[in-house]
């Protein structure tokens, strides 16, 4: 098979052949129909306290057809259209068992959607419903993060809400808070490429340029939030949000930042904020968001701007690095 092979810190992905998966006992071989680049994949490729190997395929928003099964698989038949959590556990630990495989001792990450085949766990795998595309199944992930952001927040109806940052995540984070009640979802970006998509997917209003975003949000919003969400992941977000809040607001962190941060905890305590953060995401989440895109949900369809063949993802990888018009760019390997 042809896949995009990490070779090591700064260097490019470049494309190899390399032998066909085997599924062992309990796997399944997905033949990757769709796989959406994320952007925590663009930090580990930069960045070394990721600890990615060379030779590494990565590419962990994926889904496809069922193309073999192991021993001891049941359930699961060849051509079975399916999407894959790429959250691995051991299966059977009270974490696993309550949906939150991520939190598993033996918790791992899977890749392997920039190839065109994926080795995966048969108890990871979630069946596409008719209604849902491939497509869906590859953005199925991304949802689900947002979700479980929202999900930890403990946003209520009629919330007033800031999102800092128009990536993908910030983005499904506002399809999410509108449908669960937020009166105001205010979006906030450096540069105004995701202007439409943010109105789109639920935003009621979209703050950039070099004016002061925390006081463009306060006259947007008749005063602070009640809820600021963090996207971005870069030092001074945190800070940044904690002037958007309210007494008693809530910020909720979800931006990969791999660099020391720091903010004033006097502002945050004197208004006695709650810093929450969040990762990965529940089982369940990740069956809600399915639910929601074979439910007829078109909002998040409009995240994905491009799809490529995986010869052209190398350059698209590098380009991604500098923000343009793109949001999230699919492979079909």
């Amino acid at each position: 098979m042809k896949a995009a092979v990490f070779k090591g810190l700064g260097q490019k992905l470049c494309i190899e052949a390399l032998p066909d998966p085997e599924p062992g006992p309990g796997e399944v071989v997905i033949k990757v129909g769709r796989c959406g680049i994320c952007g925590s994949d663009l930090h580990m490729t930069e960045d070394p306290m990721f600890g990615v190997p060379s030779g590494a395929v990565l590419g962990h928003e994926f889904a496809g057809e069922v193309a073999a099964i192991g021993k001891g698989v049941e359930g699961l038949r060849l051509g079975d259209r399916v999407s894959v959590p790429p959250v691995k556990g051991c299966g059977h630990c009270p974490s696993c068992l309550a949906g939150e495989p991520a939190w598993c001792l033996e918790m791992a990450l899977i890749g392997g959607g920039y190839g065109e085949y994926a080795l995966a766990e048969a108890r990871q795998i979630v069946r596409l419903p008719s209604s849902a595309s491939i497509a869906d199944g590859a953005l199925v992930e991304p949802l689900a993060v947002a979700l479980h952001g929202v999900m930890q927040s403990g946003l209520r109806p009629g919330d007033k809400v800031v999102i800092l940052g128009a990536g993908p995540i910030g983005l499904a984070t506002a399809f999410w808070v509108r449908r669960m009640g937020a009166s105001h979802v205010v979006i906030t970006d450096l540069e105004r490429f995701q202007e439409e998509r943010a109105m789109t997917m639920g935003a009621t209003a979209f703050v950039a340029g070099p004016e002061d975003h925390v006081a463009q949000a306060d006259r947007i919003l008749g005063g602070k939030a009640d809820l600021v969400f963090e996207c971005v992941g870069v030092p001074g977000m945190i800070a940044q949000a904690v002037e958007h809040i309210r007494v008693h607001g809530t910020v909720l962190v979800q931006g990969l930042c791999t660099r020391p941060d720091s903010f004033i905890p006097f502002k945050a305590l004197s208004k006695e904020a709650r810093i929450q953060f969040a990762a990965f995401f529940k089982s369940q989440e990740y069956e809600a968001s399915l639910d929601a895109l074979s439910a007829g949900a078109v909002e998040p369809r409009a995240l994905i701007t491009q799809t490529i063949d995986l010869a052209q993802l190398p350059d698209t990888f590098e380009a991604l690095r500098k923000r343009t018009h793109q949001c999230k760019v699919m492979v079909a390997p």
